[in-house]
Order: C-alpha cells, then sequence, then structure tokens
C-alpha cells in the first residue's frame, strides 16, 4: 500500500468549536479517567487492529492509522482527526438499551465504533476547546464526533441515533509520545 500524503488537519483549538469552547470557563472537572484501548486502521473500511502501546505524532495522528496516512475515508477533507476517542460508558449504555432508540441491545466490541481511544471515566463531551492529557501525551478537544451512515453500512447495525451525541472527541494532538492501555487521562486546563 502507497503512502499518500498527509491529510491537511485543522488545529484542534482553531476549528470552530474548538475556538469557541476555549474562551469559556467551565465544564466538568475533578475527575480522573484511564485508556482502555488503542485501535488504529492502515486504510478505509479496513478492521480495527488492537495495539498495546501507539506512537502519537503531534500535528498528524498516531502512526499507522489511515488518517496518519492520508488513507481514511475523509482524508480529503480538512479537519480535526489526529485522535478519536470514545467513552466506554457510551458503549455499555448501547449494550443496556439505553435510551431505548435502536430497539434493543446492541454490543459493539472494541474497535468496532472506530474510534482511535476507548476511554472509561472520561466526560469527553465537556473537553471540546480543552487541553488533557493521556499518558505522556498532551492532546486537544477540536469538536464532538458525530456517527455516520458509514459506520452503520460497516457494522450492519443501526448505531447512528443511539450514538448521536456521544459518538466521541475529535482531537490534536499538542505533545506526542508513546500511549498504552491503563494510561490516565486527566484535564490539564
Amino acid at each position: 500500500m502507497t503512502e499518500m500524503p498527509a491529510p491537511r488537519m485543522i488545529p484542534a483549538l482553531a476549528h470552530p468549536a474548538g475556538a469557541a469552547a476555549a474562551e469559556v470557563p467551565g465544564g466538568a472537572t475533578g475527575w480522573s479517567g484511564r485508556l482502555l484501548h488503542i485501535h488504529v486502521a492502515p486504510a478505509a473500511s479496513y478492521e480495527m487492529e488492537e495495539r498495546a502501546e501507539a506512537l502519537c505524532v503531534a500535528g498528524r495522528g498516531i502512526e499507522g492509522d489511515r488518517y496518519f496516512a492520508g488513507t481514511g475515508t475523509y482524508s480529503a477533507k480538512p479537519d480535526v482527526r489526529e485522535v478519536t476517542l470514545i467513552e466506554q460508558e457510551a458503549l455499555d449504555a448501547l449494550a443496556r438499551n439505553d435510551p431505548p432508540l435502536q430497539g434493543g441491545p446492541l454490543r459493539l466490541a472494541p474497535g468496532d465504533h472506530r474510534r482511535n481511544l476507548t476511554v472509561v471515566g472520561v466526560p469527553l463531551n465537556h473537553l471540546v476547546g480543552r487541553r488533557f492529557r493521556v499518558g505522556e501525551v498532551i492532546l486537544c478537544g477540536g469538536r464532538l464526533n458525530f456517527p455516520c451512515k458509514y459506520l452503520e453500512e460497516l457494522l450492519g447495525m443501526p448505531v447512528y441515533l443511539p450514538l448521536y451525541n456521544r459518538s466521541g472527541l475529535n482531537c490534536g494532538i499538542e505533545r506526542g509520545g508513546l500511549i498504552r492501555p491503563g494510561d490516565p487521562v486527566a484535564l490539564l486546563d
């Protein structure tokens, strides 16, 4: 597979959502979370691969991931997508059919959601415009991620509506480094 030129990323705090949120105090504080899973895919539609560690590169993404390589479905569209995160709590809610939007429980295996990092104890919707640490890496929340019909097609499951408003966070990498499952996640701002 030929590596494509790096996609043009929008810095997280330059995205309209990230910039607006950075100017407003507030959001959830006093929490502590941790990284559960790391996943990458080498190209669009490829199965996500779990990693025991990953190298995050500032301004680029996770080495070995489709958006780092410029081969992701949305790589041609400049955006904040160096790293994407999702809350384990949202996945647990889907498995409980909470709220009952899809006609029954949906169980997504780690990686099915196609986000890079699965975290627990981290209020992602409150981190737009905020800086936070995952292990030694510093991320900036740029915008909320929204589910798409493409994800439904790949999974063959009705996840669009149940994941709406809890489909994760798109981030930029301010300071790169290695991350591993079990690393703590903490607010910096």
